[in-house]
């Protein structure tokens, strides 16, 4: 099997490796030295249901036939994922026939294999709608456009039975990508768990599941969304719930740092790049005090890699037009979105 797997591999990777040295992914790009058009984000500072909904909305005009709700459903008892109550407010007024859609873990923990993840899921309360595990019943593959390290992505199998997809991210750090936005939602989060997360963590034939790390890590990841995304086209849309932002991903569950960054709000947007860089605007625009441990961990792992490689393949613009929802719909900038943040207080809302 595992000679199988190896063959695989190297039919869908771009064989011989980069040849030019990636841009540091350590190294912030203030707005003013960007270039190219902007794109539009929504923004409110409204942490709830409501606030969910009225965020979705602005963006959900090509959201049609069977839709899928990508989100990190989290491990056991997890307390930092979004709260199922504004998830279930948000399918029963807009999404009512919707499926949340889930992979297996590549990690072996709570979500490893399809039953432990749908014991997760109980204990979680994502019981009020459908939960497609999505590479429980195989994989299948996605082209990637432009890419230097994969020709094709290998994903769940029953991804490629939707028509529209809907990611619902909350934005948090991330042990090894830095910081979790919208594309590591999708390029980790709809890559199969046996296959294709393999590819974007481990060297074949390494004996270190986590080898692959820093621009490298970071563009594999890009790659495995833009498969995604490519396969859906217009009809995908972003939302980024800036709320209980730990340094650690979900996926550390109850092992999560504490939470040390004052929540935001919400944003939404129907360009991937332009979302998760307003979210790290905003981080960036925050105090020291405020944005120190975030910062710290997005630095060390080179994960604005991230946003200059998405601008790289021509996944959406790093420049955009801030929309506050909360005061008739001006322009407003990341500076403005951070200012006078309450400290986070812990089982706040």
């Amino acid at each position: 099997m595992k000679k199988k797997l190896l063959l695989l591999m190297c039919i869908l990777t771009a064989c011989g490796g980069p040849q030019t040295q990636a841009p540091d992914g350590s190294k912030y790009l203030p707005y003013d030295q960007r270039t190219g058009a902007e794109s539009i984000v929504y923004f409110t500072r409204n942490l709830s249901a409501e606030g969910l909904i009225q965020a979705y909305e602005q963006v959900n005009g090509k959201i049609s036939g069977r839709v899928g709700v990508k989100l990190h459903t989290g491990e056991q008892n997890g307390p930092n994922i979004i709260p199922r109550e504004w998830v279930k407010a948000l399918l029963e007024k807009d999404l009512p026939d919707a499926t949340i859609i889930e992979t297996n873990t590549y990690y072996e923990g709570d979500r490893y294999t399809t039953e432990l993840h749908r014991k997760t899921l109980e204990v979680n309360g994502w019981t009020f709608a459908p939960v497609d595990i999505m590479d429980e019943d195989g994989v299948a593959t996605l082209p990637v456009e432009g890419g230097k390290w994969f020709k094709a992505m290998s994903v769940g199998k029953n991804l490629l039975n939707y028509d529209a997809l809907v990611t619902l991210t909350h934005f948090k750090g991330h042990t090894q990508g830095g910081f979790g936005g919208s594309n590591k939602n999708i390029g980790i989060g709809c890559a199969d768990g046996r296959i294709g997360k393999s590819w974007i963590h481990t060297t074949p034939g390494s004996d270190d599941q986590w080898n692959i790390a820093e621009e490298e890590f970071m563009e594999r990841m890009t790659e495995s969304t833009k498969a995604t995304i490519s396969h859906f086209g217009d009809k995908v849309t972003y939302v980024n719930v800036m709320r209980n932002m730990s340094v650690s991903c979900d996926c550390e569950g109850l092992a999560a740092e504490p939470v040390v960054t004052p929540d935001v709000g919400i944003l939404s947007s129907l360009d991937i790049l332009a979302i998760d860089q307003a979210c790290v605007d905003i981080i960036y625009a925050m105090t020291e005090e405020e944005h120190h441990d975030m910062l710290e961990r997005i630095e060390t792992r080179h994960g604005l890699r991230q946003l200059s490689y998405m601008k790289e393949l021509g996944m959406g613009n790093d420049r955009y037009i801030l929309i506050d929802l909360d005061n008739g719909g001006v322009r407003i900038t990341a500076q403005d979105a951070a200012k006078d943040l309450k400290p986070f207080v812990t089982g706040g809302e």
